[in-house]
């Protein structure tokens, strides 16, 4: 048997990007496949029913140990490995680490590496940088969320958070709804709101971007709201401020009431076989909204018999019509995602064939003959 060599490619943040990693159409296309893959059962993720987040470790409010770290805000190493099927057929895992103090040290909160891996071999494929690959399939899933789920012909589009994940989702959801003509954007941070309106206003100059003050102000007399708030922010939402026909895009927490939303919002999940997961893994009540994964939150009000799952509806399962979305211009809907690594693998795997094309990145040898293959 002739020895195999193995070679993978690896791919910095400059070859991320010179890849098409940015490409925000084209992940919010890559997002519908993934969804439609969803829908069909072909994944696989990790944990006892195939659909877990990640694998996280944290660490001890007191360590007993002297070189083990402290538990701080957003402190955490986490795996997030899957499978997916379909044209796609690799498997990969997203591998990170976050602190917030790290952006006192001029870095992201959060530094992270994707691995792709053929799916029979288990050989690397590739080794890329995933601050950016990440941030954008986000963004593109509240994207996937308002080309099927928006009221048509939206006009008012506001933007509830301006860090990192509401840029990318903001480009996303502007880049699906093309009626859009007004932008309202609030976040705690003044200087971060102005940023997110000079970058709009320089890719978007026909919008009507405003900077408002308020959190009553960004809601009232919207059709299309996303929230990406970080940190502990948890911003209360009043229903009398909802628009009938809003769409809510919700990436981060948010603080809804729970018998307006159950009975007046129609609630949507990216799968809600991953929330089922967490109910196995963690305990009541499984909504936090430091973390802010909105999905969470139903799970607390099934827990406290305010709903039953029946009422959630997957949007995989709208985009290949196997479910009802939107169905009057009235509906008000609610739309929760909560980061899933079948989306790095497939924005991963696509960037990475990319760079084949266009002979991007640096080829790096594993072995020319493995040791133990002797």
């Amino acid at each position: 048997m002739t020895p195999a060599r193995v070679d993978f490619l690896y791919l910095d943040e400059k070859d991320m990007i010179a890849a098409g990693v940015l490409n925000m159409h084209e992940c919010i296309n890559e997002m519908e496949k993934v969804f439609t893959l969803l829908s069909n059962g072909d994944y696989i993720m990790g944990g006892l029913n195939d659909n877990s987040h990640g694998i996280l470790i944290d660490f001890p409010e007191k360590p007993q140990h002297d070189k083990m770290p402290k538990d701080g805000p957003d402190r955490r190493f986490m795996a997030m490995p899957a499978y997916l099927g379909g044209e796609y057929n690799v498997t990969g895992c997203k591998w990170y680490g976050s602190n917030i103090a790290n952006i006192s040290k001029g870095m992201p909160r959060s530094i992270l590496m994707m691995t792709l891996n053929d799916t029979d071999t288990g050989v690397p494929l590739a080794y890329q940088s995933a601050n950016l690959l990440s941030a954008w399939r986000t963004g593109a899933i509240p994207g996937v969320g308002a080309k099927y789920l928006a009221r048509p012909n939206s006009k008012v589009f506001s933007i509830v958070g301006a860090g990192s994940i509401g840029v990318s989702s903001a480009e996303a959801i502007l880049d699906v709804c093309q009626t859009l003509e007004k932008v309202k954007i609030y976040d705690v941070i003044k200087s971060t709101a102005e940023t997110l309106k000079k970058r709009l206003n320089d890719n978007f100059p026909k919008l009507d971007v405003q900077v408002v003050t308020t959190l009553k102000e960004a809601i009232i007399e919207c059709d299309i709201i996303n929230l990406a708030t970080a940190g502990e922010a948890n911003p209360k939402i009043e229903s009398n401020w909802i628009k009938a026909g809003a769409l809510f895009t919700v990436s981060s927490s948010g603080d809804f009431d729970s018998v307006f939303a159950i009975n007046s919002m129609k609630l949507v999940v990216d799968n809600w076989a991953m929330y089922e997961a967490a109910s196995d893994e963690d305990s009541y009540p499984y909504y936090n909204p430091t973390m802010g994964v909105i999905g969470r939150q139903f799970l607390d009000w099934i827990h406290e018999n305010k709903m039953t799952p029946e009422i959630i509806t997957n949007i995989g399962d709208v985009i290949t019509g196997k479910a009802e979305g939107r169905t009057s211009d009235e509906d008000i809907i609610l739309y929760g995602l909560g980061g899933q690594p079948v989306y790095d693998v497939a924005w991963g795997y696509r960037i990475y064939q990319n760079a084949l094309e266009k002979n991007i990145g640096t080829k790096l040898n594993l072995w020319d003959e493995a040791y133990q293959a002797r």
